[in-house]
């Protein structure tokens, strides 16, 4: 099983052993995610001392209003290094309004044209900024996953346009049936699945942080909404994981 997308360096455990709590659970592989550049450094340091650890690369919306995205060429060289599997995450956040809508924007932009240019998929962070977020994706000629999927507006685009969709803990709540409807509709080559860890909790360890070992119980929830074995999901999205981030 695969985490396709965790923050472990935001994880209050050490990265070490919520790497060995995976893998006893069964979670062989992870991505671990940045949002700033020291972020990105410190991913790809992860990487290099697990074998089943690969990072993505970025810069959060949040940070565009400031040093972070000043210096967002810093990246270029950081994507050359093997284990640098995606561009993400990055987006348009306009929920919490942490960072000028223009700069977000521009920010948005630049980080394309890097997974554009290495030919890596692009990590999507959208919150209140649907209608914005698919049309900047509009330009974009690479392959689109759409992180910790909480959009259901964008869905039909998503699957219109052939984007993966990636479920995290919150599909497992009782009061998110929107979610686990979408997640019925991704197309089995599509649908990934995360834990956004350390945050989203699944149900059955609500109240506390989530880590890597969670993303089984997200599994179980997206086996259930789709009507699946939920052993060949897991085959299906890790073959989706291998194809996307190009996993060898």
């Amino acid at each position: 099983m695969i985490d396709t997308h965790a923050h472990l360096d935001a994880c209050a455990d050490p990265p070490e052993a919520l790497v060995e709590r995976a893998g006893a659970a069964g979670v062989t592989r992870i991505v671990t995610v940045a949002t700033t550049l020291e972020g990105c450094r410190t991913a790809l340091a992860l990487a290099e001392r697990h074998e089943g650890v690969y990072a993505a690369l970025g810069i959060h919306p949040h940070e565009a209003g400031g040093r972070e995205a000043a210096n967002a060429e810093e990246l270029e060289a950081l994507l050359a290094h093997p284990k640098a599997v995606a561009v993400g995450e990055t987006g348009l956040d306009h929920y919490r309004d942490y960072a000028p809508h223009e700069a977000q924007l521009r920010l948005f932009e630049a980080l394309l044209g890097l997974a554009a240019a290495h030919g890596k998929p692009a990590v999507i962070h959208t919150r209140a900024a649907e209608t914005e977020t698919a049309a900047v994706l509009a330009g974009f000629p690479g392959l689109v996953i759409l992180h910790c999927f909480s959009s259901p507006a964008l869905l039909p685009l998503a699957l219109e346009r052939r984007w993966y969709v990636s479920f995290a803990g919150n599909v497992t709540y009782p009061k998110a049936p929107e979610l686990r409807e979408a997640a019925a509709q991704v197309p089995v080559d599509r649908i990934l699945a995360e834990t956004d860890c350390p945050y989203l909790a699944p149900q059955p360890r609500r109240g506390r942080s989530s880590e890597p070992a969670d993303v089984v119980h997200t599994l179980a929830a997206l086996a259930e909404a789709r009507g699946e074995d939920p052993a060949e999901l897991e085959r299906q999205i890790d073959a989706n994981a291998a194809e996307v981030f190009q996993l060898r």
